[in-house]
């Protein structure tokens, strides 16, 4: 069962980037910042079940910096880089 939903956690990351990269959406959209906090949410607590401390970093930081963007959108602000 831990498998299955390591692989739900994967999909929605990849899913989100895969988009991202074909066009379909932008990564200063609230969607994309969600299907990757969630997705690495649910890696993060895979990775701390299995003590896998490298993808504790790996998963942990990226759920923050996900975070991160849903906060700063949330707030009216963006995303990219080159709205700054």
């Amino acid at each position: 069962m831990l498998q299955v939903i390591s692989v739900l956690g994967a999909l929605a990351i990849l899913g989100a980037y895969a988009a991202s990269q074909f066009g379909f959406v932008d990564p200063s959209r609230l969607s994309y910042q969600v299907a990757n906090f969630l997705g690495s949410a649910v890696l993060s607590v895979v990775a701390v079940i299995a003590w896998q401390p490298g993808f504790i970093l790996l998963e942990g930081t990226w759920a923050l910096v996900s975070l991160w963007g849903i906060a700063t959108i949330l707030r009216g602000g963006s995303t990219s880089p080159s709205a700054h």
